[in-house]
């Protein structure tokens, strides 16, 4: 069984910065995609950023330039999300969900337990 864990949410200043983390575990052949999505009160869930098994990244337009999303060095299962010059409407539930394929050969698609990033005075 595959499982993603986010952590390091938490209450920030605006302009501030955070640093969120994703581990995922499990008998993991191979990710095709990590990805960091978000879900303000009373909105959709929207994708954030994505990381791509070859490294390439992309982001939504309303954090570009502000959130880098990057793997850990030595581990493609880990991934983060560095938010820079946050804003109170950056205030919302962050989620890992990642996608590939087990060494048992089926495919997955784990979304983490979120943790919540607000952005206030």
């Amino acid at each position: 069984q595959v499982q993603a864990v986010e952590s390091g949410g938490g209450l920030v200043e605006p302009g501030g910065s955070l640093r969120l983390s994703c581990a995922a575990s499990g008998f993991i052949l191979s990710i095709s995609f990590m990805d960091w999505y978000r879900q303000a009160p009373g909105k959709e869930r929207e994708l954030v950023a994505r990381i791509g098994s070859g490294g390439g990244t992309t982001y939504a337009d309303s954090v570009k330039g502000r959130f880098t999303i990057s793997r850990g060095n030595a581990k493609t299962t880990v991934i983060y999300l560095q938010m820079s010059s946050l804003k109170p409407e950056d205030t919302a539930v962050y989620y890992c969900n990642t996608r590939g394929v087990t060494m048992t050969s089926r495919l997955f698609d784990v979304w983490g337990q979120g943790t919540l990033v607000t952005v206030s005075e």
